[in-house]
């Protein structure tokens, strides 16, 4: 969690949300800042060179790394600083391209900052050149089971077939068939979703600068069926109402099966950078 490993010298640490271009972040008006993470403090710029830190002041007793550990196990405690810093990190990367850092990166030493702007400016530089202009959003895919399978053997031409084949089959012949069919239902619902998943990432990255496929960690049923994929695209604030449009397409296409597109963001680029 800490930025480096030296001990505390002092009763309070650095807590750094991301990084930007010295000059950009410096006109953006102090008194826009959001609120820090930690109540009775304020958002300060470190600023090295052509980059600069946006970082606050935090208490050791909380944030010193056997401290922060241990806060971590507080559901309450985390979520409300999870959300604050989710809201700087926010607030600067709708007005400038930033680089954002994981919630709980701690520097104990303010010379621990400036030495990470100086020993990473070439790779920090080039994220921020990369990201310059560009949001990141999300697509989510929803998978209702239920209406996919039962639209899918008007989907699949090995389904059709089969189902012809129970139609004129002896009784024995019949059962051994219908079988047969459930279980090939199963893998053509798969396959389907498959499909989907592929036609979703092909069009819609002709319209964004680089794309991620995220791992869904568990299984969520939502109301809108089970969340099966989840993407990241990295676009062009002027490109947006295109891949917008696309998606909205892709969306409209293939409600009628159980399957929807939901469109999050603008986030943070975390999905596109080396942090």
């Amino acid at each position: 969690m800490t930025g480096n490993g030296e001990p505390p010298e002092a009763s309070q640490a650095f807590y750094v949300y991301c990084i930007a271009a010295a000059g950009a972040a410096a006109e953006i008006a102090v008194d826009s800042l959001p609120g820090a993470i930690e109540d009775d403090t304020a958002i300060e710029l470190i600023p090295v060179d052509s980059l600069t830190a946006v970082v606050s002041r935090v208490p050791l007793v909380s944030y010193a790394e056997e401290n922060l550990t241990q806060n971590l196990t507080d559901a309450t405690w985390t979520a409300v600083r999870a959300m604050r810093h989710q809201q700087v990190v926010e607030h600067f990367s709708r007005r400038i391209s930033v680089v954002p850092l994981r919630f709980g990166t701690i520097y104990l030493e303010l010379a621990g900052v400036e030495r990470m702007l100086t020993e990473r400016k070439q790779e920090l530089t080039e994220i921020i050149d990369r990201l310059r202009g560009c949001e990141e959003w999300g697509i989510n895919l929803y998978s209702d089971r239920k209406a996919l399978t039962a639209v899918i053997d008007s989907l699949s031409p090995r389904l059709r077939e089969l189902n012809e084949q129970v139609a004129t089959a002896s009784p024995g012949q019949s059962y051994l068939l219908k079988k047969k069919t459930e279980t090939l239902r199963a893998d053509e619902c798969r396959r389907e979703l498959q499909r989907i998943t592929s036609e979703v990432d092909d069009s819609l990255r002709q319209f964004c600068e680089d794309a991620r496929r995220l791992r869904v960690l568990k299984v969520e049923a939502t109301e809108y069926g089970e969340l099966t994929v989840k993407f990241a695209f990295l676009i062009k604030r002027n490109s947006f109402e295109e891949f917008r449009a696309a998606a909205e397409r892709l969306a409209r296409k293939h409600e009628k099966i159980g399957v929807r597109l939901e469109l999050t963001g603008p986030w943070p680029a975390y999905n596109f950078t080396s942090e």
